[in-house]
């Protein structure tokens, strides 16, 4: 694999990314916008179809009250023979509409800056040059590529995380495209992450004529939550972290109904799971007399390990980084991404493959632009040497 020969092929094509860039990213396609979105996966799908690839477009269908989201977009690209490969890329954002005309991309020196540009339009194109350098190249070592477009990752894949566990078992290796960490890291283990809602009830009371009838659910949730934080430190980089607490009408009412809001989170699955059992056992014994509890477990995702399988695709990226000439590491977070969902079905997965960038989810959101053909080389390497 020239991987020398793929960053020269990137850069020939850079300043046609830095324009499909800025076009990205000027457009609002915050998780709830899906026109914004759409708008982005029409960019996605003219771009498949110019370098013949096969398109899956499927649009969502909203269940009961559930939000209107943007479209999944899947793209298979066929080689000659060899791994199947497995990317993904999200096409949305966290930011409302009107956030553009506000602070559109622009660019100051060495660093773009504008909503979504690391989070994650760089990366999300960053697969789409990859792949045209190998073609460029006529590199199609590679049974074939699967490019998933998802709309709706930065509010759990809701709609894509079902597609995306059903493709994963189908691939020998996959990249996960969000940016690389602000100090240039990939990502090679994430967290489990569980949320719950606990709803308390208790009994409704005039808290001044007559108290004793009522069952105070606030005072029975201030107990379960002094018992959660106190799971903190029972296991290695375990968290638990009760994050809202809402209950109540008036003052002069005893509140028959209090709602904590808990996330768990954890770096090995064995630690999850005992984490879960716990909240779970505490949540199911109210120590007040005649109060109950609901526990809800909503959406969550499995840990994204460091196995020896992934252990060798980091080592494969840092050998082909060498050849680069830059110097690459890399580390585990606490957040969660796609690659959790893909980590659970069995496939090696890493993840922080595109450009790097920082400030994420924030007004001073950057990019650094000297990094984008170098990581668009290592990407394309990883694809054409797996």
């Amino acid at each position: 694999m020239d991987v020398l020969g793929l960053r020269d092929l990137a850069a020939a094509r850079l300043d046609e990314y830095l324009v499909e860039l800025e076009a990205m990213v000027n457009i609002d396609c915050g998780s709830y916008s899906p026109h914004g979105v759409n708008q982005v996966v029409d960019r996605c799908e003219r771009r498949f179809r110019t370098f013949g690839w096969d398109i899956d477009r499927r649009p969502h269908t909203p269940v009961e009250d559930e939000p209107q989201l943007g479209d999944l977009l899947v793209g298979r690209l066929q080689g000659a023979g060899g791994p199947r490969v497995l990317l993904v890329g999200h096409t949305d954002t966290v930011f409302d509409d009107g956030t553009v005309a506000q602070r559109p991309f622009r660019i100051d020196g060495s660093i773009a800056r504008g909503p979504g540009v690391s989070d994650m339009k760089a990366g999300l194109l960053a697969g789409f040059f990859a792949t045209h350098a190998l073609q460029d190249a006529g590199v199609d070592s590679f049974g074939h590529i699967t490019y998933v477009c998802n709309p709706d990752e930065e509010i759990g894949s809701t709609f894509s995380g079902s597609v995306i566990r059903e493709l994963a078992p189908e691939h020998d290796v996959a990249y996960v495209l969000e940016g690389a960490r602000a100090n240039g890291d990939i990502v090679s283990a994430r967290k489990g992450v569980t949320d719950y809602e606990v709803i308390v009830y208790g009994r409704a009371a005039h808290a001044g004529v007559e108290p004793e009838k009522g069952r105070n659910a606030i005072a029975q949730a201030a107990l379960l939550v002094t018992e959660l934080q106190a799971l903190n430190g029972r296991w290695p980089a375990t968290t638990v972290n009760v994050g809202t607490v809402h209950g109540g009408t008036r003052t002069n009412v005893v509140p028959a109904r209090c709602v904590v809001e808990v996330d768990l989170r954890a770096p090995e699955r064995g630690t999850l799971e005992a984490a879960e059992r716990e909240i779970e056992r505490i949540c199911a014994t109210p120590t007040m007399p005649d109060t109950s509890v609901e526990v809800r477990r909503h959406a969550w995702h499995r840990p994204m390990e460091k196995t020896p399988a992934v252990a060798s695709l980091v080592d494969r990226a840092r050998a082909l980084a060498d050849t680069l000439g830059f110097d690459l590491r890399d580390a585990a977070t606490g957040g969660a991404s796609d690659a959790n969902t893909i980590a659970a079905a069995g496939t090696p997965v890493i993840d922080g493959l595109g450009p790097v960038g920082g400030d994420d989810h924030a007004p001073p959101e950057w990019l650094d632009l000297d990094s984008v053909v170098p990581r668009t080389a290592l990407l394309a390497g990883l694809i054409g040497s797996a």
